[in-house]
């Protein structure tokens, strides 16, 4: 029997909708399985279930939350890479710094990055693009056997050919160039850009974890890291990547607020270590690099926390809720998203009832609308207990910064948002010195000047499509 078109056509659709919830129903069992946060299942699962059509593919995208258990044993994975981190640890043993009892978060921050604080190490806190690129061109320019470099976003423009031309000039003199780039962040870098380095026989690889059939589409967990180690004597991270607006060059934000941090001394061999391993993750391969260190005249302590979705806790979550706890007199943050988990908010209402002066620094402007949005929704759950929300108005603030009380300043990658918190791969250089944190907090002072104090009317006065856009968008922090 032949059923006329249109009931034929029934049947079809019939058929693909009980399809798609079907196919829905197994991914709720594996978002069960595999979402970190009960807020992001229940979100998932809700989702999968109501509308799967739509949210299915955006599982696909944005689902996972957990990375692959391979690469959290990257040490284990290869016998080579576990023996470099064995022996650059026994090596660190000689200048780690006892921590006293009573010293928990910085207990607490060695567990977490698995990296210990040691002395001997000379710091330069550097301030803005100009400065920033300034010095890293000069250690490029000086190195002698091989430069690591990792970052985020790398762009094809002045900055990005003039970054080019200084790592093809080394790799042509006989210097190895070891060139690792997000391949979401630089998504845009054009192929002649790599082809031109690896004619210059500069080894080129992308971080990323499509690799199989069940993750081509996937676009969380990116290596958001910015590092450059120069023969195994000097290092950078912090907050800028390779880009004009970096340097202040763009038509849109203007002057880029921005800090990096330079380091010598055994805390290079940290963040070298961080970068061999992710070398590894996208190259398989365990390249020849230094590894003896000797101590700075400066003698400053400092330790670098690694942190990322192969960590078997959300470490950088912890390590800012820890921050908060330990503070007893200031905890200034400096951040371009403010979209605190219900832990970090928890901890910094905590740490401002007990009369801790907590500031959290964020810009006026935004690069990312529902990150800008986002923040506003949380004006009403901090600025009441105390938390002071500070909105800096001169440009674009880009910054990750953190001072506590007078003791520890840090200087990083990561922002305060579950990216940072869960899905990104970042960095952060913590140091106890009283001069790198005087001067860190020297610098925040400065950018408080520039800033204005946020009230909670800031966000209750304004029309109600504004406020109901703010809590629509807190709806996607889990994935923003």
């Amino acid at each position: 029997m032949f059923f006329p078109d249109f009931e034929f056509n029934t049947w079809l659709g019939l058929a693909a909708l009980l399809t798609f919830y079907v196919v829905g129903i197994l991914h709720v069992l594996h978002a069960l399985m595999h979402v970190r946060t009960s807020q992001g299942t229940i979100a998932w699962v809700v989702s999968l279930l109501t509308v799967p059509f739509l949210a299915i593919p955006l599982y696909w995208l944005l689902g996972r939350t957990r990375f692959a258990r391979e690469v959290g044993g990257r040490r284990e994975r290869d016998s080579r890479l576990g023996r470099l981190a064995a022996t650059m640890r026994e090596s660190l043993g000689r200048y780690e710094v006892d921590i006293p009892d009573d010293d928990a978060f910085e207990r607490a921050a060695r567990f977490l990055g698995g990296l210990p604080f040691t002395c001997g190490n000379e710091l330069e806190l550097l301030i803005d693009g100009e400065k920033t690129f300034g010095r890293i061109f000069e250690v490029i320019a000086a190195a002698e056997n091989y430069l690591c470099v990792n970052f985020f976003i790398v762009k094809n423009d002045t900055l990005g050919t003039r970054f080019q031309e200084a790592l093809i000039e080394r790799a042509r003199a006989g210097v190895k160039v070891y060139f690792l780039f997000d391949e979401i962040g630089s998504h845009k870098l054009p192929r002649r850009y790599l082809k031109q380095m690896k004619a210059a026989g500069i080894e080129c690889r992308s971080f990323g974890i499509n690799r199989y059939w069940w993750s081509r589409f996937q676009v969380n967990f990116r290596n958001h890291r910015k590092i450059v180690v120069s023969d195994g004597k000097t290092a950078f991270i912090g907050g800028l990547n390779v880009g004009d607006e970096y340097m202040g060059r763009d038509r849109k934000f203007g002057e880029w607020r921005d800090t990096h941090l330079k380091m010598q001394g055994p805390v290079v061999q940290a963040v070298q270590l961080v970068f061999l391993e992710d070398w590894f993750w996208a190259s398989n391969q365990v390249p020849e690099l230094h590894w003896d260190t000797r101590p700075e005249a400066a003698d400053q302590v400092a330790a670098v926390i690694p942190t990322g979705p192969a960590d078997p806790a959300d470490s950088w979550q912890l390590v800012v809720a820890e921050a908060a706890n330990s503070a007893r007199k200031r905890l200034w943050i400096a951040s371009p998203y403010f979209v605190p988990d219900e832990g970090v908010l928890t901890a910094l209402q905590a740490a401002a009832i007990r009369g801790v002066d907590v500031r959290i620094l964020i810009p006026e402007r935004a690069d990312h609308t529902l990150v800008w949005l986002s923040a506003f929704s949380y004006y009403e759950q901090s600025i009441p207990f105390g938390v002071k929300l500070f909105r800096y108005h001169r440009g674009f603030l880009h910054q990750k910064v953190m001072l506590i009380d007078d003791r520890l300043a840090a200087v990083g990658t990561a922002n305060l948002d579950n990216r940072s918190f869960r899905l990104n791969f970042e960095i952060t250089a913590f140091s106890a010195d009283s001069k790198f944190v005087g001067e860190v907090e020297a610098m925040l002072v400065s950018d408080f000047i520039h800033s204005q104090e946020a009230k909670v009317g800031d966000f209750t006065g304004k029309p109600f499509l504004f406020r109901a856009a703010c809590r629509a968008a807190r709806l996607f922090a889990p994935i923003q």
